[in-house]
Order: structure tokens, then C-alpha cells, then sequence
């Protein structure tokens, strides 16, 4: 049991830290695109990715998650005819579903409102979420084999493919957006090359229809808490396109985009999370340490968020070598980062919250608190984008963003604390949450009345750790202690 559980946590990290170093490289490509390309062609690409992430889901309808589900513990003699069983059936559906909307590509271009110029974007679209949905299968094939570091390698391989050639297409051949695309379809080509001697490997001309049936009713329900999460992640993209225009949509993107400095935190603490769980799910004193790892994830993400609240602009707009890191044109979004990367704290503790609900099997609320928050962010964004002044326009999207994951994390918590309850540190946490919006409004009551000045930042800054000693809420011997503790059980 425990060299099963020390293979997970192995495997695991090198799953996350694949992850996070592909999403760093990727959001480097960000300061990048805001230098070549004006707002509302960035706009144009944010809003075409937002519809491909819709999409993308209806093109794969669970069937990875359902080969894994009937294949992992499957007599090796069956694992071809249930790997080539899905494989076959995505291959199928998704050229059926790219034949449809490349018979459709007009009404499609007038629903994504691709500018004319633009509108050959749809064909790189089909072909990407093409590849993208034939190699999902063979990737969870590889992660069943427990093939991490070819599977790190592979998407590694993907990310340095988009970034190099982006800078070919865009920066050298001065191809425009259309790069982009471009780009992204070679790397899923070339994932699909990388992928061929594992498929060749599993590969026979056969579908099972009674382990097809199976893996249908398994993966399709699948679909709706996939929707739901996707919604939260990028419907408020078309929203802003369709009320504000592109040119706000790129501002907005781009600005978003910084929130990956807290989005990294988050996905490391959720891939060190999911083995901690597992390694102490039943312990004596579980519930304990999982209340003392909440207390411990919002403070240090707390005092991150206030660093960089406080100095993101000051960061994306110094120049270095007579450019600033995100282009001047981009600017005026810089003051949403605050409020997006709050939104991450939020999302940071409903992963937190889930440990009740994975431990007690109750997986099956998931799509109605996905679904609550995707009803959140919409009726948010359609609120307040049209508002005029501080809370409206691409403030409105980013409010809406962080409305949504409130919710979510208040409703899993309530539902976790119903099936297992643990008593969190309340106290501690609210002080935290407190203390956290007390800046953000001092912050922004000063940056709207143009009295925001570096010496006042770093006084806020120094005014909120004062607090969080004289609240209790840090206490210099109880982090030791608690640092040493989750250092000794991730090494069991």
C-alpha cells in the first residue's frame, strides 16, 4: 500500500510540474502577443479559444475518463479491444462534428463574430479540436501505463512547438493572428506523430458496442459538469466581445492573463493536495489536518495576493531594455488583476473543500455546483459589463469571475460539511477574508481617486501582516510545526 501510494505521489508530481512549467511558458507568450498585435485582434483570437474550449467538450463527451474508469483494472488480454473501442468511436464523432461545422462555417463565423478578415480562423479551429480530441484517449492510455515522464514529455514538446513557431510566424513572417492557429494545429500534429508507436501498440480495427454502450452511460454525464466548469472559465470572454467589443475582449484578456501568478499556486497546491488526501483520508486526526491546510493555503496565497496587488502594475509597465513587459496599449486592464486573482484564492478553496466530497463518494453533486456558478458568472457578466463607471466593463467580467467562485466554494462546502464535517478554523480564515477585502477596497478607493502612490502600497502591505500577528492568525511556532507535520506525511 504504501509504494502504491509513494508511485502516486511521484507520478502526480511530475504530471503537476509538466503542468505548471507548460502554463508558464504559454502565458509568456502573452506579453508577446499585447507588443504585435493591437487590442481587438487579440480580442478576435481570446474570443475564437473561448468557443474551441466549448466545443472541445462535445468532441471527447467523457470518453477518456471512461476508458480509464474500465480499462484499469481490465484482464491485459482485453486492454486492446477496450483502448481501440473509444479511440475509434472519438475518431468517427469528431470528424463527423468537424464535417458539420465546416458545412456550417458561415453561421458559426456570425456566432463566434469573426471579423471577415478573419474569417478562415474556423478552418485551423476544426482541425485543431480535430487532433486535440483523437490523442486524449492515447494520453490517459499512457498515464494508465503510468508513462508520466513520456507524457510530460510530450506535452513539453507541444508548448515549445507553439511558442517557437509564434514567434516564427508572428514575430519573423509578420503572418498576423493567423499564426496563432497555426502554430497550436502543428503542435497537435505533431502530438498525434509523438503519440503513434504507444496507439500502434494498442491499436486493433475493432469496437466493442457492449463496452462502447458502457463507456457512453459512464462518460456523457460527464458532459453537463464539464460544461459548467468551462462556462466559469471562459464565458465571460464572448460576453465582454459581444457587450464591449474586441478591443476591450484583448485588454481584458491579456490583464486576465496575469492571474496565472496565483492560478500556479492554486494547480501546485492541487496536485500536492489530491496525494495528501489520499495518504491520510483515515487517519485519527484527518479532519484536523485538513482544517490546518485550509488556514495554511489562504494565508500564504493571502499574502501573495497583497504583493501582488499592490505592485502588478508597477511590474507590467516597468521597461526593460526601453520595452515594458505588457505593451502600454493594455494597461488600462491592469487594475482587474487584483480582483482575478482573489477569484483564484476562491477557487483554491473549493479544491479544498472537495476533500469531503471525493471521501465520501458524493461526486455526483459536482455538475449542480458547476452548473450554480456558470449560472452566476453569466447572469453577472450580463449585469455588469454594461454598467458605466468603476464596476462595469471588463471590472464587471473579472466581479463575475469571482462571484461565480465564491459560490461554488460556498456551496461545496456546505454540501461537504454535511456528509463530513470538519471544523475549520473559522476564526483564523474569516480574519484572513476580512482583512483581504478591507485592502482591496482601501486599494481601490485610492487607485479610482488617483492617490495611489508606492509608499502607500507598501504601507498597506506592512498594515495587513501587522494584523494578521496582532489577529493571531500567524503564529511563528504553530507554521513551524504544522510545515514539519504535512513535510512528515507526504513522506509516508
Amino acid at each position: 500500500m504504501i509504494e502504491k501510494i509513494k508511485e502516486l505521489t511521484k507520478d502526480t508530481a511530475i504530471y503537476g510540474v509538466s503542468t505548471i512549467v507548460s502554463r508558464f511558458l504559454n502565458f509568456l507568450l502573452v506579453p508577446f502577443y499585447t507588443h504585435v498585435f493591437i487590442p481587438k485582434e487579440y480580442g478576435v483570437s481570446s474570443n475564437v479559444y473561448a468557443f474551441i474550449a466549448f466545443i472541445s467538450i462535445l468532441y471527447i463527451y467523457g470518453m477518456d475518463v471512461a476508458f480509464q474508469k474500465y480499462t484499469a483494472n481490465a484482464p491485459e488480454e482485453n486492454k486492446k479491444v477496450l483502448f481501440s473501442t473509444p479511440f475509434i468511436f472519438v475518431i468517427i464523432t469528431s470528424v463527423i462534428f468537424s464535417i458539420f461545422i465546416f458545412i456550417l462555417h458561415n453561421p458559426f463565423n456570425e456566432l463566434m463574430k469573426v471579423p471577415d478578415k478573419h474569417s478562415s480562423l474556423i478552418y485551423y479551429m476544426i482541425w485543431i479540436m480535430l487532433f486535440d480530441s483523437i490523442v486524449l484517449v492515447p494520453f490517459a492510455n499512457l498515464r494508465l501505463q503510468r508513462k508520466a515522464r513520456l507524457f510530460a514529455l510530450i506535452k513539453m514538446t507541444n508548448v515549445f512547438i507553439q511558442i517557437a513557431l509564434n514567434v516564427i510566424l508572428i514575430f519573423v513572417f509578420k503572418i498576423g493572428i493567423k499564426g496563432i492557429f497555426i502554430s497550436n494545429l502543428a503542435a497537435s500534429v505533431i502530438t498525434f506523430v509523438m503519440l503513434m508507436p504507444e496507439i500502434k501498440r494498442f491499436f486493433i480495427l475493432k469496437i466493442n458496442k457492449i463496452e462502447l454502450k458502457k463507456m457512453l452511460l459512464f462518460g456523457i454525464p460527464y458532459v453537463p459538469a464539464s460544461i459548467g466548469a468551462t462556462i466559469v472559465q471562459v464565458i465571460d470572454r464572448p460576453l465582454v466581445q459581444r457587450i464591449a467589443g474586441d478591443e476591450a475582449l484583448g485588454i481584458y484578456q491579456a490583464n486576465y492573463r496575469l492571474g496565472i501568478f496565483m492560478m500556479l499556486i492554486v494547480s501546485m497546491f492541487q496536485y500536492a493536495w489530491q496525494p495528501f488526501l489520499l495518504t491520510n483520508a483515515k487517519e485519527k486526526n484527518a479532519k484536523e489536518i485538513f482544517a490546518k491546510v485550509l488556514t495554511l493555503f489562504v494565508l500564504a496565497a493571502s499574502l501573495v495576493w497583497i504583493v501582488l496587488s499592490m505592485f502588478i502594475d508597477n511590474l507590467m509597465t516597468i521597461h526593460i531594455f526601453g520595452r515594458s513587459i505588457i505593451q502600454e496599449r493594455y494597461w488600462s486592464g491592469l487594475h482587474i488583476v487584483p480582483v482575478v486573482l482573489l477569484a483564484y484564492i476562491f477557487h483554491g478553496m473549493y479544491v479544498n473543500f472537495t476533500a469531503g466530497i471525493y471521501i465520501e463518494n458524493k461526486n455526483k453533486y459536482l455538475p449542480i455546483i458547476t452548473g450554480a456558478g456558470a449560472a452566476i458568472n453569466i447572469l453577472a457578466n450580463l449585469v455588469l459589463i454594461p454598467l458605466k463607471g468603476n464596476l462595469g466593463g471588463i471590472m464587471g467580467a473579472a466581479l463575475a469571475t469571482l462571484a461565480a467562485y465564491v459560490v461554488m466554494a460556498g456551496m461545496i462546502f456546505i454540501l461537504a460539511q454535511k456528509y463530513y464535517p470538519i471544523k475549520y478554523e473559522y476564526k483564523k480564515v474569516i480574519s484572513i477574508l476580512s482583512l483581504m477585502i478591507s485592502c482591496i477596497t482601501v486599494y481601490y478607493l485610492l487607485y479610482y481617486s488617483g492617490s495611489l502612490s508606492i509608499p502607500l502600497k507598501v504601507l498597506i502591505i506592512v498594515i495587513y501582516i501587522l494584523l494578521l500577528f496582532a489577529l493571531k492568525v500567524i503564529k511563528k511556532e504553530e507554521i513551524l510545526q504544522t510545515v514539519k507535520l504535512f513535510q512528515r506525511k507526504t513522506r509516508v
